[in-house]
């Protein structure tokens, strides 16, 4: 066999075995008459030594001959090793080695392999297959596998059956672009890979299949960020005779499984929030709680005071940033800058500074007396040595660029720390949001999501505003300011989704023409369903505190959706594309 042990196995109990390891040479260290070569497998690191006073000339050739990255069986005796070292597991022996055995040889590589490498993004993804032998990316797959074997065991253990859903389906209009796949035996037609399972896991609820889950790729041809992915993975799940508060008991339930077997974290009870409370509290309908920060109105004490940009806003918005008021010119206006910058769209900010001594000094005392500014701070709950930030202008948009600033000072304060868990659940979600590019509503989670009962009635109406008004039965799991899971109860009437369909623009020909299956299904017995997906990318990053998702991928995309190893995607050969019946207009 090529080894008896992983280079993770031995200890100083050992000492004396004969013993076989395999793996790669991570480092050599020469010193003329002493060789040492760190060997290193997906376990850990164990020291060989090669001793020219004991060891054979062409042995010692040999191990002097051996770069980095060869691939070696060695063959030995377990010693202690002279000095000890806790940086490793194994760091109290080494192997003496007798016999060595190159299995293979290796041309230098492009990068160190090893924890803090030197290797950048794009060059690391071109030699992926390389990048997977450092530690770090090792056991974020381990833990991303962990993670997934945990997963089906909770959810088998509640009576979940586990069921594939095919990934060659029909295109349609709503949610993100579609990965479009030509075919071949009928040209001028397409399948979609899916965005989700959504409609075949509502048809198994139709089919009597009551408790559903798959751990299954999804594709989305959208604009990519550190957590989005062209292909990722979710955690899919769906049930019948359920409520709401039955999802959430049971996915709770799940994730305080998954932080407990894959942590050793306890999680208490999920705190739980209206999307409203969230938008007022936050500006988000993913608030970090991990600390403070909330939301201070003060439109009302703001305006009227003579100050133009106040006076004209829709609303003032302002948060407290502790122990702050001791910033200089030079960091606010950084900060301007920062909240300036197209992804923000601010004009500008405003500050107020509480003073360690009492006093109070603004970019805007001129406008408001120190009465005014203290009231203020005694709004926000301000303490001495603390400053205000506000924006101002349109309600909605002023809040979402207030949050990222809130994100911003809880990142530079320290205050988002790794390894504090705060889980929260963000419930009754709108229905529908206005698209004002398309002039119409779109279906905020998506097209087969159920009103609230007591709001049904509203959806006959043809006041924009009483549609906007329509509540769902909607809700995310939030950790840490990062959504991880989301999901609804699912309308099973074919009369409210034909309803909801209309509300979405769609005629009652498109809407048989895309979803008809569907619709038909509903007509035989469905019943009260509901379900959830977790992004099992996204949790694997969030419960590890790293912001990519790509270092929990094997083989992921750059920014620019290209996978820089296999370089793909690629063109075809004119044949292929013949075949298809596709033709290329130049």
């Amino acid at each position: 066999m090529y080894r008896t042990h992983t280079c993770n196995d031995l200890r100083i109990a050992d000492v004396g075995k004969t013993v076989t390891l395999a793996g790669w040479a991570a480092t050599v260290r020469d010193k003329g008459g002493l060789l040492w070569i760190d060997l290193r497998d997906r376990y850990g690191i164990t020291q060989l030594v090669f001793d020219e006073n004991y060891t054979a000339p062409d042995l010692f050739a040999t191990a002097r001959s051996i770069g980095r990255e060869f691939v070696l069986q060695a063959s030995g005796t377990v010693i202690e090793r002279a000095s000890k070292t806790s940086k490793i597991a194994t760091g109290e022996i080494e192997i003496k080695v007798g016999e060595l055995k190159i299995l293979n040889v290796s041309k230098t590589p492009p990068f160190t392999i090893q924890d803090d490498t030197d290797g950048g993004d794009d060059l690391r993804m071109k030699y992926r297959y390389l990048d997977l032998r450092r530690n770090t990316v090792q056991q974020n797959i381990i833990f991303r596998s962990n993670l997934a074997i945990e997963t089906r065991k909770y959810l088998a253990g509640q009576g979940f059956v586990e069921i594939e859903t095919p990934f060659l389906i029909k295109s349609t209009p709503e949610g993100a672009r579609d990965f479009v796949v030509p075919s071949r035996m009928n040209k001028g037609q397409f399948y979609a890979l899916p965005q989700s399972p959504q409609t075949f896991k509502q048809i198994l609820m139709v089919a009597g299949f009551d408790k559903y889950f798959q751990i299954v790729k999804c594709f989305r041809d959208e604009d990519l960020r550190a957590d989005r992915q062209p292909e990722f993975t979710q955690i899919d799940c769906e049930m019948s005779f359920i409520h709401q508060e039955d999802i959430l008991n049971t996915f709770e339930g799940l994730t305080k499984y998954l932080f407990q077997t894959t942590l050793g974290i306890e999680l208490g009870d999920f705190p739980r929030m209206s999307y409203d409370e969230a938008m007022r509290r936050f500006g988000s309908d993913k608030p970090d709680l991990r600390f403070g920060m909330e939301f201070a109105d003060l439109t009302a004490v703001a305006k009227g005071k003579g100050f133009p940009v106040f006076d004209s806003a829709e609303s003032v918005i302002a948060i407290c940033a502790p122990g702050c008021a001791e910033y200089s010119r030079k960091q606010i206006d950084e900060l301007t800058e920062w909240v300036k910058r197209p992804q923000i769209g601010a004009k500008g900010l405003v500050y107020v500074k509480y003073e360690a001594d009492g006093s109070v000094k603004s970019s805007v005392d001129k406008f408001y007396s120190a009465d005014d500014l203290k009231g203020w701070l005694d709004q926000c709950g301000a303490k001495p040595g603390d400053i205000l930030f506000l924006l101002c202008g349109e309600d909605e948009k002023t809040r979402k660029q207030l949050s990222e600033l809130r994100l911003e000072m809880g990142a530079r304060l320290g205050l988002r720390k790794p390894g504090d868990f705060k889980p929260l659940w963000v419930v009754d979600f709108p229905l529908l949001e206005w698209d004002e590019d398309e002039g119409r509503f779109f279906a905020m989670h998506h097209p087969f999501t159920s009103p609230k009962q007591a709001d049904i009635p509203k959806m006959e109406s043809d006041d924009p505003a009483v549609l906007k008004s329509i509540r769902a039965d909607a809700y995310d799991l939030v950790l840490n300011g990062v959504e991880i899971g989301g999901g609804s109860i699912r309308i099973h009437d074919r009369d409210l989704q034909s309803r909801n369909f209309r509300l979405l623009g769609f005629s009652a020909v498109e809407a048989e023409a895309q979803f008809g299956f569907l619709l038909g299904a509903f007509e035989y017995g469905a019943p009260p369903h509901g379900g959830i997906a977790f992004g099992f990318d996204r949790l694997s990053s969030v419960m590890n505190g790293v912001n990519s998702i790509r270092d929990f991928i094997a083989f992921p995309k750059n920014n620019q959706g290209r996978d820089m190893m296999i370089d793909a995607p690629d063109t075809i050969k004119l044949k292929q594309l013949e075949e298809l019946g596709i033709r290329i207009v130049e």
